[in-house]
């Protein structure tokens, strides 16, 4: 076991952990911490504790102070540097007639570099654009390109359910999600009803996954032939969260659709929930890119 400290550098970033040292951390204090890219400021997010070597990346940093009020301002001070950046680069980028959208700029706390994050359709020449933010700003620039999902992650905005983005709000790293789930789940496979705005397949996909798959053990398929208390008869459907499933009986001349419970019914032939694989759909395959 090692001790340490879990700490974020932005409110929908991920966790990293360091080591604590002897430092008293509180949750939701800051600190100023050692990092493979300088010294930078973060919020603790995880107050210290002893966590399993195997999950530690090492070499694992240190803390190096608790936040002081100089500390904070600068920060503070960092954040309206970084929008004013942001508007030149926007205006340099339209001089240079550059395709690219920029998202965000920021700089380390350190003030050794500016960070300037964009999207683009292809590869882009930005070497002109590079040497005319270093003249500007005194000090080294760097330009990262993201893809759609960080787009989303950084921009923020509001999913279908009228919530904020889960990866802007609550999700430090985006977790696989799969056409897949959304078959087993029983959603429309359809690219804009499971897509979300930024074009790729919700991320929420995978909060409920675990109880669906959990479900999909026990609970028999369409088409699974069942014993119940009413005689024999077959699954015409199916709820996986309410555990229930609908018998078509035939009774001479008659047939009856009777709900039952799963405990209340014994399977005599079982077919899968997700009975087909999944049809080859470029429009679907380009939702998990």
């Amino acid at each position: 076991m090692i001790k340490v400290v879990g700490i974020r550098f932005k409110g929908n970033g991920k966790m990293y952990f360091f080591d604590p040292l002897d430092l008293d951390l509180i949750l939701g204090s800051h600190a100023v911490v050692e990092t493979t890219r300088g010294i930078e400021y973060g919020e603790v997010v995880m107050e210290p504790k002893e966590i399993p070597n195997k999950e530690i990346v090492s070499p694992l940093k240190n803390v190096i102070r608790k936040a002081t009020e100089e500390d904070d301002r600068t920060y503070e001070n960092n954040i309206k540097r970084a929008h004013e950046a942001y508007t030149i680069c926007l205006e340099i980028i339209e001089k240079h007639k550059l395709d690219m959208k920029l998202i965000d700029a920021e700089y380390t706390f350190d003030n050794n570099k500016i960070l300037f994050y964009f999207t683009a359709e292809g590869r882009i020449d930005f070497r002109d654009l590079v040497k005319s933010l270093a003249s500007i700003f005194k000090t080294r620039i760097e330009l990262r390109q993201v893809g759609v999902r960080d787009e989303a992650k950084i921009l923020g905005g509001l999913g279908v359910c009228g919530r904020v983005l889960c990866c802007h709000s609550c999700l430090g790293d985006f977790q696989p999600v799969s056409i897949k789930m959304a078959k087993e789940q029983g959603l429309s496979l359809s690219p804009t009803k499971i897509s979300g705005t930024c074009g790729r397949l919700m991320c929420c996909l995978k909060f409920e996954q675990e109880a669906y798959e959990d479900a999909i053990k026990r609970v028999p398929g369409i088409g699974s032939v069942v014993e119940t208390q009413e005689g024999n008869g077959i699954v015409v459907s199916n709820n996986l969260l309410r555990e229930k499933v609908k018998v078509r009986m035939d009774k001479g001349n008659e047939t009856d659709l009777v709900e039952f419970s799963i405990d209340d019914v014994k399977v005599i032939t079982l077919k899968s929930v997700v009975a087909n694989p999944i049809d080859a759909n470029p429009e679907l395959a380009a939702l998990e890119e």
